[in-house]
This record gives C-alpha cells, structure tokens and sequence, in this order.
C-alpha cells in the first residue's frame, strides 16, 4: 500500500531522478509516453546555457539533471520527459555542446571521446558519429551525435584541434577515423 502523500510525489520522483542521474544512470526517456503537459518555460542557447523563465541555470548539477531527461521527438521537437509529464523545450541549436575530445591511436585504430558541457562522455564511432556540416557562410559545423536523435555541436577550437589531426594524416577527403568508422570534414561533391 503506498502511504506517500500526493503532495510529495513529485518531489520524491525528482529526487530519485537526481539520484539516478548522480549516479550515472541513463535514464530510459525512450520508454516513457506520458501526456503531454505543456510549456516548460526552458530553452537551450545556441551556446549551450540553459534558461529557465528568461534567467540562466546557473547550478550545474540541476542542468545535469535537465539534460538526462531530455528526448528528441519523431518531429525534430525537444521535450523533457518523466514517467508522469512531458513538456516542451526550445533548442535553438544542438542541446549540448562538445566542448573538448581526446584521442588516442591514429588512423583506423583512433579513438575520439568528447566531452559534452554536461561532463557527459561520448565515444565517437559508427553509434555516435560526427557530421560535419557546411553553414550558409561556408563555416564548417561539426554536430556528434549523443543518443536518440540529441546531437552536440562541437566548439571550434576542439574542431579545429581535430581539423589539425586530420590534415596532419593527409587523407582525401580530409577526416578522422574513430571507433572503427571514418568520418570525413568535407563532403565530396
């Protein structure tokens, strides 16, 4: 028989979420369908900062937080879901930024793992690939993809580090092999 009040619930599913994350724990948002709820007020910059009614996040941990219970839907929207609500989240770019990478190895044995702005690490390879796409201006713009659809857009000094990586190897087109995978900087025409 379940004694919590109705008034606490909420607050002890945040706190085992919290837990849940604190521990590494990826949390199963793929399975959660509840209905949907509205608005939650929150959108992700292009530069990565979280903002919660027009103020940045500023705690670290809770956008920790916020960024394991975000999904990608089929439509290309972004939500934050739990097993009770979900709600609507503005992403003007990419949700998390990759704001370094180390590698090890070279050409088809090399391993790139990047670090996200949430200290998230992703392992580079044929499930996380780097997609290097071209803006109106001609700028490259490396996007990694994370999980489910969510992709970080790669800072440009780690893309650039990685660029230097790459034409040191002197491959044509020029790219990076990581993970078994190769992913090029320039799409052939």
């Amino acid at each position: 028989m379940n004694t919590e009040s109705p008034a606490n619930a909420p607050a002890d599913r945040f706190a085992e979420l919290l837990a849940l994350s604190k521990a590494g724990k990826r949390l199963p948002v793929e399975n959660w369908h509840p209905q949907h709820c509205g608005h939650s007020d929150m959108r992700i910059a292009a530069d990565g900062t979280w903002f919660h009614a027009g103020s940045p996040i500023g705690r670290k941990e809770l956008v920790r937080l916020f960024s394991t219970i975000l999904r990608r839907e089929p439509d290309g929207s972004h939500v934050l879901v739990t097993p009770v609500e979900k709600l609507d989240i503005d992403v003007e770019d990419a949700p998390f930024i990759a704001v370094d990478a180390d590698s090890v190895g070279q050409g088809r044995d090399r391993q790139i793992v990047f670090r996200l702005n949430t200290d998230d690490a992703v392992a580079c390879g044929p499930d996380h690939g780097l997609d290097v796409r071209v803006a109106a201006d001609g700028t490259p713009r490396p996007y990694l993809h994370v999980r489910g659809g969510l992709m970080a857009l790669v800072n440009r000094a780690t893309f650039y580090r990685l660029a230097d990586l790459a034409l040191a190897e002197g491959r044509d087109p020029p790219g990076l092999w990581s993970g078994g995978a190769f992913f090029p900087f320039v799409k052939p025409d």
